[in-house]
């Protein structure tokens, strides 16, 4: 299949299909047809584009990637059987579930990838698998937070942080997958009352990303906030804008609840679409990603935690500590998100 041909097919059959495309490109560009696999991938192309390379230096199997912002799951339902996607990459565990839920997903079963990837972070029925793990964790100030004032989630909706804690909205998805989780756990009053908790120690409306939490810290307009662990490498190492290295010097993390039943993880992940016309092919290349190669490689590049246990994390990563995560299956806490987010619309939490 041509690029041309490809992009076409990508882009056919549906206006009512979001999918802000931003770039496609190729890893390699003359080798038979059948020696291919398309792939549609949240994760963007900087970031996995060696490790891709790597497996096509290795298979002598052409990666074909079509990179969209959002709208991959509308563009697969509005494409169905003709849709050129053989494997879709995504960020957050809820858009794998939402691809099950939908039937535009088809069950792998990999004796490789049974092995390699724990089963907390697999669909029971093979429809996902986990590749890399980001902890939700507490960014908290060096100067100003002493190590006993917060030390779990719980700490968050407790009196002796009123008016200390940052947070951006409750409805984006790695809140409502930590929220999920927690309903999953305790049930929904409990959820509801600790996200209660959380809006009266509000420093201010939620709002920006997880870096602009760490600069709130850094400026002394809160003293606590939830980041996933990743943020900290990539600001202690940004040097297109250093400003950020000031921030990440202001903070420490905090892995919540260790104590308990440890602290939050979410995932990014792979998956064979039900159209997969180069099935094997997309079949070894999730097995690839969850091998030790890739997953070095991920940890190094993208400074994120291995989903492989046997796979340390990068030097970086490893400073911060090691830290107990959370071992409730994520297909389990999938099925909330629904109801954490409206838990965040019924306590006014964004308002």
């Amino acid at each position: 299949m041509t690029n041309e041909r490809l992009l076409a097919a990508a882009t056919h059959a549906a206006k009512t299909a979001v999918c802000c495309l931003l770039a496609v490109s190729w890893t390699a560009s003359s080798r038979a047809a059948d020696s291919e696999v398309n792939l549609y991938s949240y994760r963007q192309p900087f970031l996995i584009r060696p490790i891709l390379e790597e497996f096509t230096r290795q298979t002598d199997i052409r990666v074909n990637i079509v990179y969209a912002k959002k709208g991959i799951l509308e563009r697969l339902k509005a494409e169905g059987r003709n849709s050129p996607a053989d494997a879709v990459l995504t960020t957050d565990v809820g858009r794998l579930h939402d691809m099950a839920e939908a039937g535009i997903l088809q069950p792998v079963r990999s004796a490789v990838l049974e092995r390699n990837i724990p089963p907390s972070y697999r669909h029971p029925d093979g429809l996902w698998f986990g590749l890399t793990l980001r902890a939700r964790v507490l960014f908290v100030s060096k100067d100003r937070v002493a190590p006993h004032e917060a030390t779990s989630y719980a700490d968050l909706a407790s009196p002796h942080l009123k008016e200390r804690v940052c947070i951006r909205s409750g409805k984006h998805v790695y809140n409502v997958s930590l929220l999920a989780a927690m309903v999953a756990r305790n049930g929904r009053d409990a959820a509801r009352n600790w996200l209660s908790g959380v809006k009266k120690n509000l420093a201010r409306r939620p709002q920006g990303n997880d870096r602009a939490q760490a600069k709130a810290i850094k400026e002394g307009l809160c003293d606590v906030a939830l980041a996933n662990t990743y943020y900290m490498g990539k600001m202690a190492t940004n040097e297109t804008n250093p400003e950020q290295k000031e921030w990440a010097a202001a903070l420490r993390i905090v892995f919540p609840d260790q104590q308990g039943h440890g602290a939050h993880v979410n995932i990014s992940g792979a998956a064979l679409s039900a159209s997969a016309k180069n099935r094997d092919n997309a079949v070894k290349l999730i097995e690839f990603l969850s091998g030790q190669a890739a997953q070095r490689m991920y940890a190094e590049i993208n400074l994120e935690y291995p989903v492989r246990p046997d796979i340390a994390p990068s030097p970086l990563v490893a400073s911060w500590g090691s830290f107990k995560a959370d071992s409730i299956n994520l297909a389990e806490v999938a099925k909330f998100r629904t109801m954490a987010t409206r838990l965040v619309d019924q306590v006014g939490f964004d308002h």
